[in-house]
């Protein structure tokens, strides 16, 4: 009984964690927070599902394949956003030099290309914070 009642919380409560994280993520450049944490955030949403589930059921929802995928294709994104600076002849990461709208401050387009940035950032953390629990949990069993 107790498994049944902790799934179920599980189940509700889980999806909630993991759009807070990425509020987070997104909102990072505004607010107290940022790409980390956010991908921290989400990361231990899939961490507590694998836990309450099954490591088994939680490498269906994300396979290898997907998080070597996440990972490398995040870091990929960041230096993409980092290379447009190099494109419109500015320094790498360049927002204002490059000629990026900096948008009104404090809205959720300020920032030019850094909620984008993060976005790259919060994605590879949080693949990297799942890879890491299930090569532990590998090693473990």
């Amino acid at each position: 009984m107790r498994d049944f009642i902790l799934k179920r919380v599980a189940a509700i409560i889980l999806p909630f964690i993991c759009i807070y994280g990425f509020y987070v993520i997104l909102h990072g450049h505004v607010s107290p927070g940022g790409s980390f944490a956010g991908g921290i955030i989400v990361g231990l949403s899939f961490i507590a599902y694998s836990t309450i589930y099954g490591i088994e059921k939680g490498r269906v929802k994300l396979p290898e394949k997907v998080l070597t995928w996440t990972e490398s294709y995040g870091t990929l994104w960041y230096g993409i956003m980092g290379m447009v600076g190099i494109v419109k002849g500015a320094p790498f990461l360049a927002n204002k030099l490059a000629g990026v709208d900096l948008g009104a401050p404090g809205a959720l387009s300020s920032g030019g290309l850094i909620s984008l940035i993060g976005l790259g950032v919060g994605i590879r953390v949080a693949s990297t914070m799942v890879t890491l629990f299930f090569t532990m949990m590998e090693e473990e069993s």
